[in-house]
C-alpha cells in the first residue's frame, strides 16, 4: 500500500506512453531518419519542462517527500561524460528501437522480444556497477 502512489503513476505514463505512441518502434525510427517531428515535439516538451520545473524547485526551495532539501550539483566541467554518454544511449536507442524508459511498457504491450532488451539493460547495469569505480566520473 505504501507504494500504491508510485504505482498509480507508473501505470498513468505506461498508458500515457503507449497513446502517444512514444513507444513505437516506427515513430522512433521515423526520429532517427528525421522524416517526423512527432518525437522531437514530445522529447522536446519534456526538456521545457524539466526545465521550467528545476527553476521552480530552485527558486521556491522545494522539498523532497521526506522533508530533504533537493540538491542540484555542479557539473560545469563534467560535460564530456554527458557527451559521451549520450552516445552510447543513442546508439542502443537506435539499435534496439526502444528508449529504456517504456522498456517494460513494451513488455506490457505484448512485445516479448522486449525481454531481451530488459535482460541485457539489467546485465548492462550490473556490469557499470561492477567497474564504477575504475572508470572516470
Amino acid at each position: 500500500m505504501k507504494y500504491l502512489k508510485f504505482i498509480l503513476v507508473g501505470m498513468f505514463f505506461g498508458i500515457m506512453f503507449v497513446k502517444t505512441e512514444v513507444v513505437s518502434w516506427f515513430r522512433i525510427y521515423e526520429m532517427f531518419r528525421f522524416e517526423s517531428f512527432h518525437m522531437y515535439g514530445i522529447i522536446g516538451s519534456a526538456v521545457v519542462l524539466g526545465i521550467v520545473f528545476t527553476w521552480f524547485i530552485k527558486k521556491n526551495r522545494i522539498r523532497d517527500m521526506y522533508g530533504n532539501d533537493i540538491m542540484f550539483a555542479n557539473k560545469d566541467k563534467t560535460w564530456p561524460r554527458y557527451i559521451i554518454g549520450g552516445i552510447i544511449f543513442g546508439l542502443g536507442w537506435a539499435m534496439t528501437g526502444a528508449c529504456p524508459g517504456p522498456m517494460f511498457t513494451l513488455l506490457g504491450a505484448g512485445f516479448l522480444i522486449m525481454f531481451v532488451v530488459i535482460v541485457f539493460a539489467i546485465i548492462g547495469t550490473w556490469v557499470y556497477g561492477a567497474v564504477r569505480n575504475r572508470i572516470p566520473h
